[in-house]
């Protein structure tokens, strides 16, 4: 097994520990998430989980800090200064996410071979967990919020042999 932690923060050794056992179980994609989505509401973090430099983000686009990675999968957290978005993009594996401060909108597609079609929006906001597996991730995230946001990923691969969570980047028109 290949891993790679980083220094332990404060609450990150109780999700690695959980998540391997939520992992070891061997569910399919979609019951991972949810599990994982279960125990990250009990036990998401607090802004701590970063340090005060991390959590200031960049001016110029969203960053992402990789807190702990292994095979099976990788915690990272997601720093939003406001109206920073991703591009419209699907992933490579499950992922659950938990809001730590400001409000991560997400609007939701489905491909239809030539074209998008907006399917749904959420507007996550700090406590709130979810969980998705692939296929019909098809997502766009935004900031909406007056204030830097946090987030704390958890995808079902290691993004620090990857390089990302994403699969895919869609430009396909939206309609």
């Amino acid at each position: 097994m290949n891993m790679v932690a980083t220094t332990m923060r404060p609450g990150l050794d109780v999700l690695v520990s959980g998540i391997s056992e939520i992992v070891g179980r061997g569910l399919v994609a979609r019951e991972t998430a949810f599990a994982v989505a279960d125990l990250l509401r009990d036990r998401l973090p607090g802004l701590d989980v970063l340090t005060p430099e991390e959590r200031l983000g960049t001016p110029d686009r969203y960053t992402s800090h990789l807190l702990h990675a292994q095979d099976e999968f990788s915690i990272v957290a997601v720093v939003w200064r406001p109206d920073q978005y991703t591009v419209i993009h699907d992933h490579v594996s499950w992922c659950t996410f938990g809001i730590l401060s400001g409000i991560e909108h997400e609007t939701l597609y489905r491909d239809m071979g030539d074209h998008l079609v907006e399917i749904g929006r959420a507007g996550n906001r700090p406590g709130e967990v979810s969980g998705f597996a692939p296929p019909g991730d098809i997502h766009m995230v935004r900031n909406t919020s007056d204030e830097v946001g946090v987030s704390l990923h958890v995808y079902g691969a290691d993004v620090g042999k990857l390089g990302s969570s994403v699969r895919r980047v869609y430009e396909l028109p939206v309609r």
